[in-house]
Parts: structure tokens; sequence; C-alpha cells
């Protein structure tokens, strides 16, 4: 069974606090949106009529008010099944259950948010070779594109092969109550991207991959964040600086953003194979203001899977860097591809 331990050393005090500030943001915005909605529809509508007749603009404002109000009641609904969770096991004390009752939590966020999504935007799902994700334990390496691509490891590991993955999330997310509670209580870990000691947060990421059981895996971006353009020259500038060699690799690829080497690298240690997956479709919505453009309107988004052995990694760190910068030059000469059909 998965272990029950966290991973993370936060002081109690301090995720009160935040959580008496994001729980309440929460649900007083979900109850604003709720009793507000049909004056925001009408407004939005209005807006949309307006888009319509002067540019021809597909109607995307009354559908990012209705994907903002599934959010925040999906939030609300999870943070009460999450509480409801937290009693059954005696406020929290019987650790086993807590644990495993929130797994199907998490499992049903994603894929009612993911739903939303692909109503409201009309979007095709098409995924190739699903099946190489099992057997686990795996180390799952996922492409970062968009907001809403943090949804797919959910949808297509947790939920539809019922791994239990163990994330690596970037802090700023607590800000997200339900990640926050679900997030703390399954063995994930919060990665503080501007830590004063990298060396500490690789150690954190190193342990996820330990004891992993054949149902489960540990999930990271390598990417670090979304792709856009202005990172990727942001990303390029500082390799020409520190690796003029992976420089000339990187400035190759045009719909990635390098990997940073440090997570990724860590979690080879662990002897797994490795199920990388590139996606095309969901790029450039770095934002929810990307969306309102109307861009994402009735998208095909075709997901691509493929496993690597462990046998077939190399061990020493400059071959395992170069193994991994091919992997993500076969991401990107993939999407290329789609693009061109």
């Amino acid at each position: 069974m998965t272990t029950t331990q966290p991973f993370h050393d936060e002081p109690r005090s301090a995720v009160i606090k935040r959580r008496l500030v994001t729980v309440s943001r929460s649900v007083a915005l979900c109850l604003i949106i709720t009793a507000l909605l049909p004056i925001l529809l009408v407004g939005a509508a209005t807006v949309d009529v307006v888009r319509w007749i002067v540019a021809k603009r597909p109607w995307m404002s009354v559908r990012v008010v209705l994907f903002g109000w599934s959010f925040f009641v999906t939030e609300v609904i999870g943070l009460a099944w999450l509480l409801a969770v937290w009693l059954m096991s005696g406020f929290g004390k019987d650790r086993v259950r807590l644990v495993a009752r929130t797994w199907p939590v998490q499992r049903w966020w994603a894929r009612t948010l993911f739903a939303a999504v692909r109503r409201l935007f009309r979007i095709e799902l098409e995924v190739s070779d699903h099946d190489v994700t099992t057997p686990g334990p795996i180390i799952a390496m996922f492409r970062h594109a968009s907001i809403v691509d943090n949804l797919l490891p959910a949808l297509l590991l947790t939920d539809a092969k019922q791994f239990r993955m163990r994330w690596i999330i970037k802090r700023e997310l607590l800000e997200l109550p339900s990640l926050d509670v679900a997030g703390r209580r399954l063995p994930n870990y919060f990665v503080d991207r501007n830590a004063d000691d990298p060396r500490r947060e690789i150690r954190a990421i190193r342990r996820l991959a330990d004891d992993l059981e054949p149902d489960e895996g540990v999930l990271i971006y390598p990417e670090g964040t979304r792709f856009t353009e202005r990172r990727r020259r942001r990303a390029l500038a500082d390799l020409e600086n520190r690796s003029p060699a992976l420089h000339e690799r990187a400035a190759a690829m045009h719909h990635v953003l390098p990997p940073r080497v440090g997570g990724p690298l860590a979690l080879l240690d662990s002897g797994y194979d490795v199920v990388l997956c590139g996606h095309e479709g969901l790029g450039g919505f770095a934002r929810i203001g990307d969306v309102w453009s109307g861009a994402l309107l009735g998208r095909t988004v075709r997901v691509c899977f493929w496993r690597i052995d462990a046998a077939d990694i190399p061990r020493n760190r400059k071959a395992r860097i170069d193994w991994l910068y091919s992997q993500w030059e076969r991401i990107d000469a993939w999407i290329g591809a789609q693009k061109a059909t």
C-alpha cells in the first residue's frame, strides 16, 4: 500500500493561516458567482454578441463564466468531501483511512474539471499508445504547455489507469485549497522553485520515488513551467551562459522548453521505467486570458505516450542529460509533425 507519510515539513500554523484565507475565499467566490450567475451570463452574452458583430469572434465570455462557476463549485464540493473524509478518519488520526479515501476525491476532481473543459470548449481527445503506461511503478514525464494540461496526468493515469501518482507540484498551487488539502494528505511534494537550497528540493523529489508499488508512480514536468515563447527565449539565454552544447540542442527545439535536469535525474536514480507524454492542441493557453481569445474552441488534443525500460537508461550523469534531451527532442519533433497535419 502507498505510504501514508507526508512529504513536507511546513509548520502547521502556516498551513492553518493559509487555509483560513484560501478556503474562505473559494467558498465566498462560489456563493457570489452562483448568486450572480444569471446577471453574469447576461453580461457575458452581451459582450459575446458585440464581439461577434464586430469581429466574428466565437462566444467565449459565456463559456469562461460557466467554467469559472464550474471550477469553484467543484472546489467547494471537493473541500466538503475532504472534510467528511477527515471526520470519518477520526479527525485525521487514522492516516491509512485518511489517505485511502482521499484518492477518490482527487480522481473525481480531475475528471469533473476536464469534463467541464471538454463540454464547454468542445474539445476532442485522441490518445495514442495509452497501454504502455502500465504496469507500474513508473516515472512519468509530461510536457507542460498550458493551464489545462495539468489535468491530463490525473485524467489519463490516476483516473483511467487507477494509478496512485505522486506529484511534484509548484508551491504556488497551494493557493488552491483543494490541491492544498488533498495534495498534502497524499504523497506529493510542493517544490519551491526559488529555494535558497535547491539541493534540499532535489532530495525531497528523490524521496518521492522510494518504495513504489506496482500501481504507483511519480509525475514530473521536466520543463518546470508552462511553455511560452518568452520563457523559451529566457531559458535559452540562461543555457547559453551555462552550457553552450545544451544551448545548441535546445535552440533547435521550437515547441518545448529545454528540460531542467535536477528533478528528472534524481528520479532516474530509482531504477524504474520512464513513461513520457507529449501532447499537442493545448499550447498557447498559459493564462485564462488566452482562453478568452477563442482559439481553444473546437480543438482536437492529441496525446502520445512511449515507455523507456529502466535498463535502457544510462547510468552516469552526462549520459542521462543527453538521454533526457533526446526524449525532449522527440517530443518536439512529434509536436511539429502534428502541427503540420
